[in-house]
């Protein structure tokens, strides 16, 4: 399947189409259709500001002033299994909890190579470490990987992983909740249908464990693909409010799928990435609090921008430590504290260290990050 963005170009339309739904979202007098929407997502100058400032106060009447983030280590499952010797992955574990994380996120699945057990006990052994470390782990993808390789259902493998100490689950792997863009997205043809990936993560809200949701943009899909998928997750959001927060990330032309190479569009312009977060924020205004930037995915400029634009997160400062900073994706990226605060202050706002489901951290956890990270 061969697929063109329509918007290749960055497509965007004059203020006086834009203005009337504008207006209508400022009147407030009732809800904007998927039309109106599809508008916004194509606004520019005046009318791109005058979204984002709205989106801005949404923000603010949602969480207020604060500027919060969570200290956390990425490992990739693959990878820590396959320590045979120093470090261990238990040397990971202690290093990460001795430089002040709350959070270890762990994604990626098990080698067909090793006994799929292993999704159950890599899961045991960080927490027999350090059991006060929440652990954010397995995506829609490797859950259903596990289950039927453990010859299981998935209520039954996420039952299994909550009891052995997953604490939430990312909701990654999302992309855009339409089976036409999976599809062009998938290097196989064998793309995870919308509804495995749907009936997947309300199981995991329905025992319990919480998410993030999550939408991939900036490569095949257009706006209405965009204002489907943020509906969907408000849709699921009202079923079961298992969401933590929404994180919106843009396709990084680099990291692109090989075989989408040719045909996607680069990197989403800065007035693309503005509007989508705040469409976002104002489209779930009623069912998500929380707004993460993808900071390791954006320039400052844009960073910025997006959290001038309805965002009120940085999410993880992705701790590396010394010992493998390889063990995790996105590893020589940190966000130290003192950053953190800077962007705050520039934002007028204060900064806050949260747990990963939005509490404050413990003021000795706060206190070990800063003191590493003077």
């Amino acid at each position: 399947m061969t697929m063109r963005r329509s918007w290749a170009e960055d497509t965007r339309l004059p203020g006086p189409t834009v203005r009337p739904a504008l207006r209508r979202l400022a009147d407030g007098s009732a809800p904007l259709a998927d039309a109106d929407w599809i508008l916004l997502l194509q606004a520019q100058g005046d009318e791109l500001d005058e979204l984002c400032n709205m989106a801005d106060v949404a923000r603010r009447d949602a969480v207020g002033d604060e500027l919060t983030f969570v200290a956390n280590r990425n490992f990739e499952t693959g990878t820590v299994l396959d320590l045979v010797e120093v470090p261990l992955l238990e040397d990971l574990v202690t290093e990460a909890w001795t430089l002040g994380a709350t959070e270890i996120c762990m994604q990626g699945p098990v080698p067909a190579t090793r006994p799929a057990s292993d999704y159950l006990t890599v899961i045991e052994r960080i927490r027999a470490v350090a059991p006060e470390m929440h652990l954010h782990a397995y995506r829609v993808p490797e859950v259903i990987d596990a289950a039927q390789r453990l010859g299981v259902s998935v209520r039954e493998f996420y039952l299994a992983a909550q009891a052995a100490g997953v604490g939430t689950v990312p909701g990654t792997a999302a992309q855009v909740l339409d089976d036409s863009i999976r599809e062009a997205l998938s290097p196989n043809g064998q793309a995870l249908p919308v509804e495995a990936w749907v009936e997947t993560i309300t199981t995991a809200h329905d025992v319990g464990l919480k998410s993030t949701a999550t939408m991939l943009y900036g490569h095949l899909e257009r706006p209405d693909h965009q204002v489907a998928h943020l509906r969907l997750l408000g849709d699921i959001q009202a079923r079961t409010g298992g969401f933590t927060e929404l994180i919106l990330m843009p396709m990084v032309p680099e990291l692109a799928p090989p075989h989408l190479r040719d045909v996607a569009t680069g990197s989403a312009s800065l007035r693309e990435t503005r509007a989508v977060h705040a469409v976002a924020r104002l489209v779930l205004r009623e069912s998500f609090d929380h707004v993460q930037a993808a900071w390791t995915k954006l320039d400052a400029e844009a960073l910025t921008a997006v959290l001038r634009g309805g965002a009120d997160d940085v999410g993880g400062v992705l701790i590396d430590g010394t010992l493998l900073p390889s063990a995790g994706p996105e590893s020589g990226r940190q966000l130290v504290p003192a950053e953190v605060e800077r962007l705050a202050a520039d934002l007028g706002r204060t900064v806050r260290q949260r747990t990963t489901p939005y509490g404050s951290a413990p003021a000795e956890r706060q206190d070990v990050l800063r003191r590493v990270f003077a």
